[in-house]
């Protein structure tokens, strides 16, 4: 199976019919592509059988407007190019579905909100790198023939798109993703179009700790953390440890952490609860009144609880890291980018919503208190390896496919790395802030890793 790469040209019905497709005479001989015989075209679920006729002196394949109206192709594309010889199938792509929660018609210049220019940026990365991709929303489920997604042609547009190659899961919202006709289409498609869905599902905080404890290699970065039953269990981690950590188990964006604190020579617990505007500080005489305020929170939430760390800090400010861990063009992890974020004043969460600042990780472990003379060249080392090690953890424990991940890692003074969460749905307006090319490297890693998935 040869493959290489060809820039698609649709010309007027009037000079092609639609069962015919032009293409350059070297490629017709390097990928053996017979001439004058029907063939089947392939793009995404799409099939057609077509004759190829070579042109001498042309690098690139020319189609009929009706038959890349079929095709859902509105415009001229660079796409890769397969041949199989035992199933005389010729092929295009890849075809990059992204399934995003939501879209705005009636806002031309930003059908996707916020995530627009993510959506442009990864349809200029596919212009330049040879795929195609469309964007749909679980508002637009139905057939499982055709989709009606957007694709970008000067201007933002509907079209009909075949089934894809590929479908990057960036839905944000769990209630949606639960959604039976979302699920019924992610089954379907795997199922009958043999296309690969990657980042499946959101993942919950008791279930990857749960899983990885059982990966070896991962177990020592793990803080102590146990699903939040009873009172019992909650004296039972206050009495090992100064401070712990109760975290929604689906939550987000530092949203609803509790920060618990024992009072020296158990006087007391200080609470302090994470809030959009600061972090709001209550005492409590014993622990059992604490429960009692907490066990209210209980019946709607589930939390996790969390053996509290020594984080390194920046003038008394816990610093964390985000890693972004992306397969590559082999489909192994690499890593992307580790970015630092050190908490705002008022907080002691260090997320971005939450008034966290950015810096790189050299610059941050550079101006922190991290002892034990460990050099920033061996810190970073040991934030990267803990991320590949996390991340093959969870491919190797948590049965369901993913293509990136967003690893929280904290730092101890002693230098000690420990994983605080895995995120299923990493950002893309926060992951890598620190350069200004135009194409990230995160999202030109999606197109690579598809390429992969798909055989292209």
């Amino acid at each position: 199976m040869l493959k290489s790469k060809v820039s698609v040209q649709v010309i007027s019905s009037g000079m092609l019919p639609v069962d015919t497709l032009m293409l350059g005479e070297a490629q017709m001989k390097r990928l053996r592509i017979p001439q004058g015989q029907h063939i089947t075209l392939r793009f995404g679920s799409f099939r057609h059988n077509v004759k190829v006729i070579a042109i001498p002196k042309f690098e690139g394949m020319r189609v009929s407007q009706s038959l890349a109206k079929k095709m859902g192709l509105s415009h001229n594309a660079s796409l890769g190019l397969r041949y199989t010889e035992d199933t005389s199938s010729l092929m295009l792509g890849p075809l990059i579905g992204v399934l995003v929660s939501r879209d705005y018609p009636n806002m031309p210049d930003k059908p996707f909100g916020s995530i627009t220019m993510f959506c442009r940026e990864l349809v200029d990365a596919c212009t330049e790198h040879g795929a195609f991709v469309y964007f749909f929303t679980p508002n637009q489920l139905g057939s499982m023939n055709a989709i009606s997604g957007w694709i970008f042609n000067n201007v933002w547009m509907k079209a009909s798109m075949p089934m894809p190659d590929v479908v990057n899961n960036r839905i944000t919202s769990r209630k949606m993703e639960s959604r039976p006709s979302v699920q019924h289409f992610l089954n379907e498609v795997k199922l009958h179009h043999t296309t690969v869905v990657f980042n499946e599902k959101f993942l919950d905080k008791a279930e990857v700790f749960d899983a990885l404890k059982k990966d070896e290699i991962v177990a020592r970065y793990l803080p102590e953390s146990h699903l939040l039953r009873n009172y019992t269990m909650l004296n039972a981690m206050c009495s090992r440890y100064s401070n712990v950590f109760l975290k929604p188990i689906r939550g987000s964006l530092g949203k609803g952490i509790i920060r618990i604190t024992r009072g020296e020579s158990n006087n007391g617990y200080l609470a302090m609860f994470a809030t959009a505007s600061g972090s709001r500080k209550q005492l409590f005489t014993n622990l059992e009144k604490l429960f009692s305020t907490i066990s209210t929170k209980m019946k709607t939430i589930r939390y996790q609880i969390q053996q509290g760390l020594q984080l390194i800090e920046i003038q008394k400010r816990p610093v964390d890291f985000r890693a972004l861990v992306q397969k590559n063009a082999k489909g192994t992890w690499a890593i992307t980018s580790i970015v630092a974020r050190t908490a705002g004043d008022q907080h002691f969460v260090s997320n971005l919503a939450r008034g966290g600042t950015l810096s790189t990780a050299a610059e941050a472990i550079g101006k922190s208190n991290l002892q034990n003379g460990i050099n920033k060249q061996e810190a970073s080392v040991r934030l990267r390896q803990a991320a590949l090690h996390i991340a093959k953890g969870v491919d190797t424990q948590i049965p369901a496919h993913f293509g990136e991940l967003g690893i929280d890692l904290a730092m101890d003074t002693n230098g000690r790395v420990w994983l605080l969460e895995v995120n299923s749905k990493p950002s893309k307006n926060d992951n890598t802030p620190l350069n200004d090319n135009k194409i990230r490297p995160s999202v030109l890693a999606l197109i690579q890793y598809s390429r992969f998935l798909s055989g292209f």
